[in-house]
């Protein structure tokens, strides 16, 4: 057993290539899992069951005495490397079965994403443009845009002026304003600009980018010194923001992004609305986001149901 370990080991490291850091990860993971086997006087590869390994994933997730629980995705971690261990084994002639190939690793519960309350928000738009300056000026449309719209930063940061130079049109109505984003993999969506956003681009347009453009550069966003302003210095704006406004938890473009879906979907928008505004190639990536609703759907199942609480 010990044997095999070693080759499989050594296997990871000339064959695979696999980092140091990652191989010491194998290493311990291999040793918890024979000293596993040991404690249930296996000492072959062939006298493994399914139900050995199982036992193996149970205990991990349970934790022992030496060891406390693992989480869902250090467990997971854990189980992958004792399914190479015995695919391994099988494949090289060590062993006559995988004992391991049916047990799955668990699945990671999915992280809730981070939304700021609506409060929160408006306090970070104010602070970005309270100083009225032209960089105020700038990082105000760029968070009024994030939020309103539910762009990446990327996104954001890649507009040119021909991107939104129609939107200053005093006689295009509010209601009809649209917004053209690049996303991943070069694909294109239209997405409504409301008044909010609308009215702080129109700023910027008028009274910020004038006094920051230095030179003939497409780029909307433009940093101090006349250039397309970058994802880190976006990023940086909004950390400043949410600073002067008082928001302690972490904030960043992405927090915005969320914030635009949960928002929405606290509204009573439709999923799939919400699918296409985020640009979002599947319903189910977008679903994730309706998980962090369920509180509002019991308060409104429990005023609105005749048979929701006891008479």
């Amino acid at each position: 057993m010990d044997r095999a370990v070693r080759t499989y080991l050594d296997h990871l490291a000339v064959e695979k290539g696999l980092a140091t850091n990652t191989l010491t990860s194998y290493r311990r993971d291999l040793r918890r899992y024979r000293a596993h086997l040991a404690a249930e006087s296996i000492d072959t590869l062939d006298g493994v069951t399914e139900a050995t390994v199982t036992g193996f994933l149970i205990r991990l997730r349970e934790g022992d005495a030496d060891h406390p629980p693992l989480s869902a995705s250090s467990a997971a971690r854990t189980v992958v490397a004792v399914r190479g261990f015995h695919r391994f084994a099988l494949a090289d002639g060590l062993a006559a079965a995988d004992p391991a190939a049916a047990v799955k690793p668990p699945t990671p519960a999915k992280r809730l994403p981070k939304a700021l309350p609506l409060a929160d928000v408006e306090a970070i738009l104010e602070a970005a443009g309270a100083a009225d300056t032209p960089l105020a000026l700038r990082d105000r449309a760029l968070l009024e845009l994030l939020y309103g719209t539910g762009a990446r930063i990327s996104e954001a940061v890649g507009l040119d002026v021909d991107d939104v130079s129609h939107l200053a049109v005093p006689e295009l109505d509010q209601a009809d304003a649209t917004l053209l984003l690049r996303g991943k993999g070069g694909k294109e969506r239209l997405v409504p600009v409301g008044s909010y956003a609308r009215a702080a681009l129109t700023a910027y347009l008028v009274r910020g980018r004038p006094a920051l453009v230095a030179a003939a550069t497409p780029g909307l966003f433009l940093n101090s010194r006349g250039g397309r302003l970058s994802r880190q210095s976006a990023w940086a704006a909004l950390v400043k923001a949410a600073e002067r406004a008082g928001v302690t938890r972490d904030v960043s473009p992405h927090t915005l992004r969320h914030s635009f879906a949960t928002h929405l979907l606290d509204g009573g928008a439709d999923v799939r609305v919400v699918q296409e505004l985020l640009g979002h190639a599947s319903v189910t990536t977008t679903q994730v986001y309706t998980l962090v609703t369920v509180d509002n759907l019991r308060e409104v199942f429990a005023t609105a149901h005749p048979r929701a609480r006891h008479g």
